[in-house]
């Protein structure tokens, strides 16, 4: 294969992403203005669901803005040889592979950080202030992008540069090595996640004994879940919309709930939600997904132990010499379709364990407080309760809010 038809491929691979993209938000944005299913009927007012409406057709548009000009950019970046300079920038400061590779993906996402920090700070200060959601500062906006920068070039910088020394070392080999590194950080981040990340983006306070704590401690010892770490997060720090997660394993397990969330929620709500939740524990989907995502982290350095050493790859973005971090960008295109696959699969899994953990929720709390939490919490976001089967299936890792109802009210 020339570099020239490798070049058209990738090209033609970022076309037809787009296009199908594209094709899927306009059909998904044809079925905003239908008529709510009878089931959900009680979800929205009147007023509350113009509001709905205008909020969805305000995001599709700002959306496809975004997403288009990304593209552009992208598609302009590949035409006018970008990587190319980048490299060529890169290297007139340093010949040692590790340092140019972090030179390189370093200017790389500044230069796009730039570029797309006004539509994120348009998003936020226009479009979510609008409509009732934003309850950030500038000064957190600014603190959070400095935070992430920071996080980015110590944590992907260590990572990217251990990666780089294992393909010097070992070559053809260096996705075993790389494959265990990442299990490894893997394992670690879902063990400690919230208590070395979320610290430095929020505040995590016990939640205060009364009857919230009385009601969820007594439901985890009806159901045999060792739970002692509650936390509440300052989550109004950002934005009204609500959300309730859980993480770690052992020892190391809690239960984070947003303080939106408890002002939003009645008591029974709440310990519902949280009895989804427990659903995901006990049915190990945790395990399941943790185990799932590093088996695919395998699967996908060893195509790319395969490829990178072939010089076509930076050929056909017009670098001459070729390098570990050019393959990596052509080969990130050329799995980009596995990728689409892979994540289908996953999509559709995770909805048939959001199904299961429902029907946990059901059996040992109750299927009404879950079903009333899941519409207050629909309503308080302006979520759409009519999207498109298609955009469904591609981008949905939850079933519907009519889907999720029509099972909890199954008497089977």
């Amino acid at each position: 294969m020339q570099p020239t038809t490798l070049f058209y491929i990738l090209i033609s691979i970022l076309i037809i992403s787009f296009i199908i993209d594209k094709v899927l938000d306009y059909l998904n944005a044809k079925r905003f203005d239908d008529t709510i299913p009878v089931e959900l009927a009680d979800v929205y007012e009147e007023t509350a669901y113009k509001k709905s409406q205008a909020y969805k057709k305000t995001n599709s548009k700002f959306s496809n803005l975004t997403s288009t000009f990304s593209f552009a950019l992208t598609l302009l970046f590949f035409i006018f040889e970008g990587f190319s300079y980048v490299d060529n920038f890169a290297r007139s400061f340093t010949d040692n592979n590790i340092l140019v590779a972090l030179i390189f993906f370093g200017v790389i996402m500044l230069g796009s950080d730039i570029l797309t920090t006004p539509f994120s700070y348009y998003q936020t200060f226009v479009i979510e202030e609008k409509f009732g959601f934003n309850k950030s500062s500038k000064k957190t906006f600014w603190l959070d992008k400095l935070k992430g920068w920071l996080m980015t070039i110590i944590i992907g910088g260590l990572i990217l540069s251990i990666i780089i020394w294992f393909y010097q070392q070992t070559k053809e080999n260096f996705w075993l090595y790389t494959w265990l590194l990442v299990a490894v950080f893997s394992l670690f981040m879902n063990m400690f996640y919230a208590k070395l990340i979320v610290p430095i983006f929020n505040k995590q306070t016990p939640l205060e004994n009364g009857e919230l704590k009385t009601a969820i401690e007594k439901y985890a010892e009806k159901v045999g879940f060792k739970l002692d770490n509650i936390f509440v997060i300052d989550g109004s720090k950002r934005s009204t919309k609500a959300n309730a997660y859980f993480s770690g394993f052992g020892s190391q397990k809690r239960i984070t709930l947003f303080d939106t969330l408890i002002n939003d929620l009645e008591t029974d709500e709440i310990v519902a939600v949280l009895a989804h939740e427990v659903g995901h524990y006990k049915k190990k989907h945790i395990i399941f997904n943790l185990v799932t995502s590093i088996l695919i982290t395998g699967f996908t350095l060893y195509l790319l132990s395969l490829f990178i050493n072939y010089p076509i790859f930076s050929e056909a973005l017009s670098v001459t010499k070729p390098s570990f971090h050019i393959g990596l960008i052509a080969f990130g295109i050329l799995y980009s379709p596995i990728s689409e696959i892979t994540n289908l699969i996953m999509n559709f899994i995770s909805r048939k364990f959001e199904y299961q953990a429902d029907d946990f929720a059901k059996k040992t709390y109750a299927a009404k407080p879950l079903i009333s939490s899941l519409k207050k919490l629909s309503k308080n976001s302006l979520s759409n309760l009519t999207p498109h089967p298609a955009y469904v299936f591609m981008h949905y890792s939850h079933p519907t809010l009519l889907e999720r109802v029509l099972n909890l009210n199954n008497k089977s």
